[in-house]
């Protein structure tokens, strides 16, 4: 079929992008190579379609299929979408994707080159032509501009054939290769897919199971955004994934997603599994967020525990019995925060704490029982709090420990509770010996970003306080609040308040913290924490930050707006501290920054993490596993730039 009546035939609803199609992820680079074969007459492959009925197709975009069947591409998405942004000028209707990727091409009459415009090497020079505008007007226009120009008159044949030969790459034929027959059911056809796309972008599990629901459900896509959107509103944000897989253990009790097959008959399940796991997530926000002060993004951590709470939940008709059972509950939900519980193998250690859940009677001792056994012991001592970052996994611990035990602020003397702190005024990290004069004393990274150098304090009293040396500050707090310090697990002899005291300082502040955990799990698992007053739902805030670490992390304010800059590019979003883990033992190697661990183009380019001022242990195991690491923002964005999007720079 000529590429001219593929295109026709999109336009006309005839060929369409099936829903299951994740977006266009090809850069310049890609695009570039795509015509220079088709200019040369080079094969460029086939395409593969399903052909299915009209009526049921699932596609994605908004445009209306023609009557009867219709064509989804499996294979040659690409290539079609950057033919059809050429030559139209525009992206189809189904285009999802950076349209950059296929916008502005030029080619070089004499040296026959394709090159995206540059200004200072195209402007004014009339050899350059732009081949959308060629692909639109045809030759003829371009042909008689040449002729009437004395100067190209001795080349004029040779440009002529160049010219005509980018003109005819409508008409060039591409093989089209047909799936039919009815018993080309969606998993069939997805199989097809991911076998056809082998090296390329696969669909996930939760691609698959979405693709199935979709073909009955059209609309839960939007459904599931939908949710997701208001979680963010809030300051919380998830992926599609997770969310499926809340609805998956709600619906069915299990993990895997094939359970959507062999445990569902209609999709009305689906639909009730959403508003219930909907229900669910909603009750366990405002319970995690009032009870433990666990109130934005950066402290939500352990969210593969949510599938298993929210089955929990379910079962339990959406009421715990008492405060008791809600507070070990929560006791539950922290060790797998503390343990890395799902870090690994996910979905095996879901089914295995899915299936603890019956009979319901006994369900929360036994999950316990289980995290004991594996853990041996499940008390805190002084040497978990050594770890270092807002990376660790005990961080949300301490912000945890700062809400609940009603720790003061050092400059008001007031407690860190929702009241003082209102949508504006988060609580803030505060490093309790100043990084620059520990730096300036020769102390590691390591040591100058310890947990136990941590303390949380509202953004007021944190500028207040700024790089001060403790030795001057912290008597002044004494003085002016008494208690306040010791509301916070500060050691109270001033002796470790001098700088050359630090390590003294550190150890000693990990005792009292090590004590203050353990008494917090204590009153969980017996049934009694300090309650916080519960004012409105979480749900109900709309945060007026983007959330993604707390307000005072430089770096981590460097994170979210590299994340931004990716996610404009129409690029895969980053995990910030994303966990990597040794897929053998489950054993937590190290923190990235941020990391793709699946590419920058999932499926398609190469596992990348950015790493700033980490030390060269992080860097080797990344890439020992396979990470390409950039140590500054400019040095990734160049290879984003460079490498990814393939946009050329003059100089």
């Amino acid at each position: 079929m000529k590429i001219a009546t593929i295109l026709d035939q999109i336009d006309i609803g005839a060929m369409a992008l099936p829903e299951f199609q994740r977006g266009y992820v090809w850069n310049r680079a890609q695009v570039k190579g795509l015509v220079q074969s088709l200019y040369r007459r080079y094969p460029v492959g086939g395409l593969l379609v399903w052909v299915t009925k009209t009526e049921g197709a699932n596609v994605k975009g908004d445009n209306k299929l023609a009557p009867g069947s219709v064509e989804l591409l499996l294979d040659g998405q690409q290539r079609i979408t950057s033919l059809y942004g050429l030559i139209r000028g525009n992206p189809p209707k189904f285009f999802e994707g950076n349209k950059e990727a296929f916008t502005n091409l030029y080619f070089n009459l004499e040296e026959e080159e394709f090159e995206f415009y540059a200004s200072l090497k195209m402007k004014g020079n009339p050899l350059w032509i732009n081949v959308t505008e060629l692909l639109q007007k045809g030759s003829g226009e371009f042909i008689s501009k040449l002729a009437t120009d004395p100067q190209f008159i001795p080349n004029l044949s040779k440009y002529i054939n160049r010219l005509t030969a980018i003109d005819n790459i409508k008409n060039i034929d591409l093989h089209v290769e047909q799936v039919t027959g009815e018993d080309k059911t969606v998993d069939v056809v997805v199989d097809i897919f991911n076998r056809v796309n082998s090296g390329g972008t696969k669909l996930s599990k939760g691609d698959l199971a979405l693709a199935k629901i979709c073909a009955e459900w059209p609309d839960a896509r939007d459904e599931l955004k939908k949710r997701l959107n208001k979680w963010a509103v809030a300051g919380f944000y998830f992926r599609m994934d997770w969310l499926l897989r809340c609805v998956n253990t709600v619906t069915t009790g299990e993990a895997l997603f094939s359970a959507l097959d062999t445990k569902v008959d209609n999709i009305s399940q689906v639909k009730d599994g959403l508003k219930n796991a909907e229900n669910a997530i909603d009750n366990l926000l405002n319970l995690i967020s009032a009870r433990l002060g666990l109130d934005h993004d950066d402290v939500l951590s352990s969210r593969y525990s949510f599938p298993v709470l929210a089955r929990f939940l379910f079962l339990k008709g959406g009421v715990l019995a008492d405060y008791k059972e809600r507070d070990k509950l929560l006791y539950w939900y922290i060790h797998t925060l503390l343990w890395g519980r799902y870090a690994g193998s996910t979905e095996s250690v879901l089914n295995q704490d899915l299936a603890l859940l019956n009979p319901l009677e006994g369900a929360l001792d036994r999950l316990i029982e289980q995290l004991r056994k594996e853990r041996r012991d499940l008390r805190l001592n002084s040497r978990d709090f050594i770890t270092w970052s807002t990376s660790s996994r005990f961080y949300p611990l301490l912000y945890m420990m700062t809400r609940v035990w009603h720790a003061k602020d050092w400059g008001s003397g007031l407690e860190m509770s929702s009241h003082l702190l209102g949508n504006l005024n988060r609580l803030q990290v505060h490093h309790i010996f100043p990084k620059a004069l520990l730096y300036k004393n020769g102390y590691s990274r390591a040591e100058v970003n310890t947990l136990a150098n941590y303390t949380f304090l509202t953004q007021v009293s944190n500028l207040k306080i700024s790089d001060r040396d403790p030795a001057d500050y912290l008597p002044e707090i004494v003085n002016r609040h008494p208690g306040v310090l010791e509301s916070c697990w500060i050691p109270m002899d001033k002796e470790l308040w001098q700088v050359n005291r630090y390590r003294d300082f550190v150890s000693a502040r990990r005792e009292l913290l090590a004590k203050a955990a353990n008494e917090f799990l204590d009153t969980l698992f017996n049934g009694y924490v300090p309650e916080m007053p519960v004012t409105i739902s979480i749900l109900d805030r709309v945060m007026p930050v983007v959330p993604g670490s707390v307000a005072d992390d430089e770096e981590a304010k460097v994170l979210r707006e590299c994340n931004e800059w990716v996610l404009s590019k129409q690029l895969s979003e980053g995990e910030i501290r994303y966990e990597l883990v040794d897929p053998q033992t489950n054993q937590q190697l190290a923190n990235l920054d941020i990391a793709w661990p699946r590419g920058l183009q999932e499926g398609l380019s190469e596992p990348v993490t950015l790493l700033i001022d980490e030390p060269n242990e992080v860097e080797e195991i990344a890439n020992r596993f396979g990470y390409k690491f950039f140590t500054s923002v400019e040095s990734f964005k160049e290879y984003v730039e460079q490498k990814i999007l393939a946009v050329e720079t003059i100089r």
